[in-house]
């Protein structure tokens, strides 16, 4: 699925489907979710949530888009103006992720405590990654 840009200074009232509005003077961008659910995604641009990407032509944002507040639960990335599906997480994942965000951003911003002292690893998940790559690649 192809997803128009437009830079914007002020995100419009009514989000229209497929384009992301991306508002250089607010650091952020907005879309509406790519599952087609209608909820609106905020993204916003800064050194501890998500990069964007302009090449001239199409726009990226980095990292990945997890929709995990919202029913669908929706997981994809916006490259170069597509949507890439990507796999779902599991509640573990999930909590994974949200905790390392808190910590990045603790840290980035120096308000790091004792009880936010370093990024968590993640969860092994090798079993499952391993018999997927064994489906696709038969080896």
């Amino acid at each position: 699925m192809m997803m128009q840009h437009r830079f914007v200074e002020i995100i419009p009232d009514a989000v229209e489907d497929d384009v992301l509005y991306i508002s250089l003077k607010y650091c952020t961008a907005i879309h509406k979710c790519a599952c087609g659910c209608g909820n609106e995604v905020v993204t916003p641009i800064s050194p501890t949530d998500w990069k964007l990407i302009f090449d001239g032509k199409t726009v990226s944002l980095s990292p990945s888009i997890g929709n995990w507040s919202f029913n669908c639960q929706s997981h994809y990335w916006i490259k170069r103006n597509e949507i890439v599906y990507a796999r779902e997480w599991d509640k573990e994942e999930i909590q994974f992720g949200r905790t390392n965000d808190k910590k990045r951003k603790a840290k980035y911003y120096n308000k790091e405590n004792e009880s936010v002292s370093s990024v968590t690893k993640r969860p092994k998940k090798k079993k499952r990654w391993k018999k997927f790559l064994k489906s696709i690649f038969s080896f």
